[in-house]
């Protein structure tokens, strides 16, 4: 069992106050968006060992266990997050297997570099997600009923809207979500600024539904996501509860802690609530406009204690422990590699003491006991 150094991302959007508050150091001012657990190339975590790449990549099948190399290959399939949004992160999507498998290698092909500000695919992997909420979070998640939709634009009087209105009432649900995004992200930039004014006004007017958009401009003003966003579900979620992020699903998350996890990759495609590069023709083949609930997720019980968060995903599998003053120890033992993250109170994991925010690498058949009381997210694979 390793104890793990991590990295916290400093992206912009990141809170200047959550993580170090959940780690008990005082901020630094600067925003700190999201701390990795894992060993993706961009940011390993680090052990008394090397990087848990270095580690991993020394003796595959010892770290990772023989199925699970023989079901992803030689590496951790999964990345680990605490993730902390001071302001709206991107509105995006995330390709299925085949087509970032597709795209990757026709950006390879064509020679585009790895870090050119317009790649699409970093990799060749897919990227699904879930996200438990640790504080209040909301977020956006998939496509709204295109009825719903076009009340919500309607009820704003802004006139430049009205032909959205229109599609989405004259259309089936998928073609006309399809259309007005496309609209949207298509739209004279001069001409979708003003009519983003117009809307940030009237939403922060009319406030109830449509109090969440009405600060998206402040952070990206005149962008077309503020517009796009309005096709989405608005969810708020509350501590324990999730959502599962599945490729095509456009999302965004606006404010809160968490704890993600997903398959090890950097897939993403951005629609809006960016200044970085929005491909439309590659996004428009990626998304999925279906239209539904985003389906909150509440963890299930087991009898053992644990409380699975259940996914349609082999290569994470997210569950978390709550442990009481007194409780007789669990012995968490898997055949399968594992990241255990405290995130409240204070925890025994193997030899080691963990505070909140800290967490450790279990390699396949180590044995794992833990014992104490706060709460311990478990992060291993489902075979």
């Amino acid at each position: 069992m390793d104890l793990l150094d991590n990295t916290v991302r400093p992206y912009a959007w990141g809170s200047t106050t959550a993580i170090p508050h959940l780690l008990g150091v005082e901020p630094d001012g600067r925003p700190q968006a999201e701390m990795w657990m894992g060993a993706h190339p961009g940011a390993p975590s680090r052990t008394g060992r090397g990087t848990l790449v270095e580690v991993v990549d020394a003796a595959p099948e010892r770290e990772l266990g023989p199925a699970a190399v023989r079901k992803f290959g030689p590496r951790l399939p999964f990345l680990l997050k605490i993730l902390a949004a001071g302001a709206p992160l991107s509105l995006q999507v995330h390709p299925d297997l085949a087509q970032a498998r597709e795209g990757f290698a026709d950006e390879e092909r064509r020679g585009i570099p790895l870090d050119a500000p317009h790649r699409n695919y970093k990799d060749a992997n897919h990227k699904p997600e879930l996200i438990c909420a640790l504080t209040e979070f909301d977020g956006l998640c998939g496509f709204r009923d295109p009825l719903e939709a076009a009340r919500l634009l309607d009820a704003l009087g802004v006139d430049a809207l009205k032909p959205y209105v229109d599609l989405l009432h004259a259309r089936p649900a998928e073609a006309a979500l399809r259309e007005v995004l496309t609209a949207v992200l298509g739209a004279d930039r001069e001409e979708m600024a003003r009519t983003v004014a117009e809307t940030t006004a009237a939403c922060a007017r009319l406030g109830g539904d449509h109090a969440p958009y009405a600060g998206l401009a402040h952070h990206y003003p005149g962008d077309p996501g503020v517009i796009a966003a309005m096709l989405l579900n608005h969810v708020r979620l509350q501590p324990g509860e999730a959502l599962f992020l599945g490729a095509g699903v456009p999302h965004a998350y606006l404010s809160g802690l968490g704890v993600e996890i997903m398959a090890n990759s950097d897939n993403v495609l951005r629609c809006g609530l960016t200044p970085k590069h929005v491909d439309v023709p590659e996004l428009l083949r990626v998304v999925r406009f279906e239209p539904g609930d985003p389906g909150v997720l509440r963890p299930e019980a087991s009898p053992d204690g644990e409380e699975v968060y259940d996914t349609p995903i082999d290569e994470f599998r997210l569950s978390r422990h709550v442990l009481a003053t007194g409780g007789a120890a669990h012995d968490l033992t898997r055949d399968n590699p594992q990241i255990l993250l405290c995130t409240d109170g204070a925890v025994r994991a193997g030899e080691f003491d963990l505070a909140p925010g800290q967490s450790v690498f279990v390699p396949a058949g180590e044995k794992a006991e833990v014992s104490g009381t706060g709460t311990l997210f478990r992060a291993t694979v489902r075979i």
